[in-house]
């Protein structure tokens, strides 16, 4: 395959004008009009990228991908349109192609997904800088949606299609599938990207709260209520509103909701003046709306008012190879984050990796990286940093334990008493105890446990924000573990958060 070679199938005067541009960077580019033409092209020398217009006459870029996948090694196809639609752009993706794009091309947008074109960071997803991540979009800029798998591409390709529409958009997935995340980049991509991004989450508040939350509310309409106070809605003005978790709404909430997205116009709790507003609304779910609406516990109406565009996100079990690349992501995000020298993957870890069922998917595994980071130190990262419940620790760190000096063992604090406390024996002493093997980053010498044990507990405290329960679930410890230490720490003169 030439690297340096890209095809386009298009009309010639729809791609000319880049030759110039080609020339200069050392890059020679071809033109097809029909199927065979390409097709003709590619077998006598295979390009390192085709761009393809999504139809042409009786040709169909579609027709080339199903040619495609008959063929070994076939080139990555990037589909470009005028008049695109989200049926078309998932069905070239689910045949393979590389990426959906919108007109007008420009040398920026080619420029960035040239053969040999390297990036050190993952693609904010943008069509016009596809890095590690091939499914991206126009703007988004800021958001890592890295995924390679047809799944997320799909969607990604929805989204990409409706982000400048005000068209509502329903998003769900299991817990921690990135539901959030893509309503930020649905903002991000649109042309409401410089107004507010405002999120609420419906399930957190009770029905008078959130009513006026969602709507403010005037001076005096209930006690409490000291002054004017602007809602949800007025503030995303000119922007857009994600109600998180939509499902656990009341329902008399609901009829009012229904108004908003109706009529753009709502009242204040206490208010006589009717309010207007122009939002754009992203809603997000965990649940099977069509359940909640058979059960009775959300209006059809309103289902059917947000669900004008689904976007269905797929959980992380069914992401194959996407796996140990968010893995890689988040590993380098936190190593930078800890000031720590770049981390790999040992065997038995990637292989676990894409063995487990991630319930949590990919919050979990942000969570689960994290912790390994801390644990892993120098590095590699093995499976027994990801101490999942504890289980396999000493198991899989036994080698570790094996070749460790003698005194290492003499030398590790008694385990207190208790059950809790032997959950910390060994969730964190034994953890320690294999940091003590791992030189100091730079300092090449061996820090001791005491100081590696307190680098770790503090370290934990400051990335949750002295939130002592997610610190010990990060070090795979107790509460009471923790306490006991940071009790320790405090009577030995050390400031602790």
């Amino acid at each position: 395959m030439a690297e340096k070679t890209i095809l386009f199938v298009a009309p010639a005067q729809a791609v000319t004008q880049f030759f110039p541009f080609f020339k200069e960077a050392g890059i020679a580019a071809g033109i097809a009009d029909s199927l065979a033409a390409a097709l003709a092209s590619i077998r006598k020398q295979p390009p390192g990228l085709i761009f393809s217009q999504a139809k042409i006459g009786v040709y169909t870029a579609e027709a080339l991908l199903a040619a495609g996948q008959k063929e070994d090694a076939f080139p990555p196809v990037i589909v470009f349109t005028d008049r695109g639609t989200a049926a078309e752009a998932a069905r070239c993706l689910e045949l393979g192609a590389r990426d959906y794009w919108l007109e007008p091309l420009t040398w920026e947008k080619i420029q960035a997904v040239m053969p040999g074109r390297s990036a050190p960071e993952p693609a904010p997803v943008e069509p016009a800088a596809t890095r590690h991540a091939s499914a991206s979009q126009p703007s988004g800029k800021g958001f890592a949606i890295i995924g390679e798998h047809p799944a997320i591409r799909r969607v990604l390709a929805l989204a990409r299609q409706v982000a400048r529409s005000k068209a509502t958009v329903l998003i769900s997935g299991e817990s921690g599938t990135g539901k959030e995340m893509f309503a930020r980049y649905l903002h991000a991509s649109s042309d409401r990207a410089e107004g507010p991004f405002i999120a609420i989450n419906c399930a957190a508040l009770p029905e008078h709260l959130l009513e006026s939350e969602l709507f403010g509310h005037e001076k005096g309409a209930f006690t409490g209520a000291i002054a004017r106070k602007l809602g949800k809605f007025e503030l995303a003005s000119g922007g857009s509103l994600l109600l998180d978790e939509i499902s656990e709404m009341d329902l008399g909430l609901q009829a009012k909701l229904l108004r908003v997205l109706q009529e753009s116009e709502f009242d204040r709790v206490g208010g006589t003046e009717t309010v207007h507003v122009d939002v754009r609304v992203l809603a997000t779910t965990n649940r099977r709306m069509e359940d909640a609406v058979a059960e009775g516990k959300f209006r059809q109406d309103l289902y059917y008012r947000l669900n004008v565009i689904p976007l269905k996100l797929p959980p992380l079990r069914e992401r194959g190879q996407d796996v140990p690349r968010l893995a890689a992501y988040f590993v380098d995000k936190f190593r930078k984050s800890y000031d720590l020298p770049p981390l790999a993957f040992s065997a038995d870890a990637k292989e676990w990796l894409l063995a487990y069922d991630w319930p949590g998917n990919v919050r979990e595994l942000q969570n689960l990286m994290e912790r390994a980071v801390l644990l892993a130190g120098a590095g590699p990262i093995r499976k027994s940093h990801f101490l999942i419940d504890g289980e396999g620790w000493q198991e899989e760190a036994g080698d570790d334990f094996e070749e460790a000096p003698a005194s290492a063992a003499e030398s590790a604090p008694a385990a207190p008493e208790g059950e809790e406390a032997a959950a910390g024996a060994d969730g964190f002493v034994e953890a320690a105890r294999l940091f003590e093997q791992t030189p100091a980053a730079g300092a090449g010498e061996v820090m001791p446990l005491d100081v590696m044990e307190r680098h770790m507990i503090i370290k934990s405290l400051d990335r949750t924000e002295g939130n002592r329960t997610q610190a010990a679930q990060l070090l795979g410890i107790s509460v009471r573990t923790l306490r006991n230490k940071l009790n320790e720490y405090r009577k030995l003169g050390i400031e602790v958060p």
